[in-house]
């Protein structure tokens, strides 16, 4: 059973490419999305909105145009695995999730969708068998329209230059810009502490190559 244009074992390598590992639910995702785009027709252009971070998105990303990049991609993190191919003027489309009902006869599936055992106890080779022999059999489909609040204007009007750190943010943002008022992620290290998390870094990759050329 192929993944869009690709068979299994070469959809299994582009994840494993991009995403880090072969990890179930991009495999999962990817049948999903090649689910969703033998029922949506060829001269559309769609968008996607997708219900949860982990796993599918990347899915997404790998098989379609829609990316968190390009704004053709949203994520609404509800923690369900399922995602909404929709058209971007009707915003109707098509939505793809897990059928539970289904997992029955696919025990390693369950097993790892209803997280009845640890990943670590998991049958990673009959799970990934189990993912191939049933492609898409295990998903259903739903048509619907996406919400007015899902559709996000990608033109965040101009920008202006912070006048305390020099960068750059939209102009709607009125005063200093998000870092400079204290509302960003992070939290500024002075160079002496980052010269010595590179020495600390530098000497782990050190210490790890000569184990490795010993063996």
């Amino acid at each position: 059973m192929r993944v869009r244009s690709y068979s299994f074992d070469r959809y299994v390598e582009l994840v494993r490419d991009f995403h880090g590992y072969a990890a179930p639910g991009v495999l999962v995702g990817g049948y999903m999305v090649d689910l969703a785009y033998r029922h949506l027709h060829k001269a559309g252009l769609y968008n996607a909105l997708c219900e949860t971070r982990k796993c599918l998105p990347d899915a997404i990303q790998l098989l379609t145009a829609c990316t968190t990049g390009n704004g053709w991609l949203t994520i609404h993190d509800t923690g369900r695995f399922a995602v909404t191919f929709y058209e971007k003027r009707s915003r109707q489309g098509i939505r793809v999730s897990i059928d539970t009902s289904k997992l029955d006869f696919w025990p390693e599936i369950k097993t790892w969708f209803l997280k009845l055992k640890p990943k670590a106890q998991q049958e990673e080779g009959r799970l990934r068998a189990e993912i191939s022999a049933a492609g898409s059999s295990i998903c259903v489909t739903r048509y619907v329209k996406v919400a007015d609040r899902f559709i996000i204007a990608k033109d965040h009007g101009p920008v202006v230059v912070c006048p305390c750190c020099n960068e750059t943010y939209p102009s709607s943002v009125h005063g200093l810009c998000p870092d400079c008022r204290g509302e960003s992620g992070f939290v500024r290290l002075p160079e002496s502490e980052l010269e010595s998390n590179r020495k600390t870094t530098d000497q782990t990759y050190q210490m790890a190559s000569r184990n490795l050329n010993r063996r």
